[in-house]
């Protein structure tokens, strides 16, 4: 019982070590390996802390990493764990990550065939009414560039195919090579989408030192209990349990640090209550306080409209 008590600690520390990205594969792998020395001979609440991490490890990889790497890990450890448990509610979740595993790896691989397969044709000639011509196809405008952009990183995310395990390293590299172009061409698009019409500025992200100077807790069984079996991180949808690591904003909101970092830099917000937090751009700040001072002065005038009015009744 000694050995298994160790166990059962070994995977809390491993579960912890799951929410960093650069121990991600390594707990992966150790999980693994436990798993396979231990789980047919383990008591049943042993059997449940091995299926707990297990499923923690496929919601961590669902809201928080897209690399192929973690999700060939991840695939590994849900093929490995699927004929080993005997409950049928486990059996068909465990069946459900490794098809969720292999239609991410595949799409990626999808993806990346593609990009080859463009790349091939643009060192070619092209057909021009009816003829192949000899020098390269001339670059596509930007807007034609940034809408098939778009359209291949909803297939990345939400498309469907049939499944597969990852191919070689170019398709990795094809995919990433896709997605940091989407991400440094989002800096024209996003401003042109939002910015066009209503005068608004973009919010940039939360400055940098703010975010270092939040406080970090954890969660105890006291906390947890204050805050009822139910509570959640906002952001990925996990039940919080003992031994999460909490950020808390101003507003005495609470989220698990890896996902509050880069919701910070996507909205700058507080995803409840919608608090914003200081930036480092001094013309964002700017336009903000002259924005307050507008509504201030509006609120000024209309509270003296309304004096006036009750004047003359």
């Amino acid at each position: 019982m000694a050995n298994e008590e160790e166990i059962k600690q070994r995977l809390q520390e491993l579960q912890k070590q799951l929410g960093k990205k650069q121990m991600f594969e390594e707990a992966v792998s150790t999980i693994r390996s436990l798993l396979l020395q231990n789980y047919s001979s383990a008591s049943p609440s042993l059997q449940q802390s091995f299926y707990s991490v297990v499923s923690r490890v496929a919601t961590i990889l669902k809201t928080r990493y897209t690399s192929p790497g973690f999700w060939n890990a991840g695939l590994k450890l849900f093929l490995e764990a699927e004929p080993l448990v005997s409950n049928a509610s486990e059996r068909k979740h465990l069946q459900s990550c490794i098809g969720e595993a292999r239609e991410q790896l595949s799409e990626v691989q999808n993806l990346s065939e593609d990009i080859r397969s463009t790349q091939n044709r643009a060192n070619r000639g092209y057909l021009f009414e009816g003829h192949l011509t000899v020098d390269p196809e001339p670059p596509q405008p930007d807007w034609l560039v940034q809408a098939n952009l778009m359209t291949a990183a909803a297939t990345l995310f939400n498309g469907e195919s049939s499944g597969g395990e990852l191919g070689d390293g170019n398709s990795v590299e094809g995919a990433t090579n896709l997605l940091q172009e989407l991400v440094d061409r989002l800096d024209n698009i996003v401003p042109e989408i939002l910015d066009s019409d209503s005068g608004v500025p973009r919010v940039p992200p939360a400055s940098k030192e703010v975010v270092a100077k939040l406080p970090v807790t954890t969660v105890t069984e006291d906390v947890l209990t204050k805050l009822g079996k139910d509570a959640v991180c906002s952001i990925c949808q996990e039940n919080l349990v003992v031994n999460d690591e909490m950020q808390e904003l101003p507003c005495n909101h609470m989220f698990h640090p890896p996902c509050l970092k880069p919701w910070l830099d996507q909205h700058n917000s507080c995803p409840i209550c919608r608090h914003e937090l200081k930036t480092d751009d001094h013309a964002y700040e700017s336009w903000k306080e002259r924005e307050k001072e507008a509504e201030e002065e509006r609120k000024g005038a209309a509270n003296a409209v309304r004096g006036g009015e009750y004047m003359y009744v």
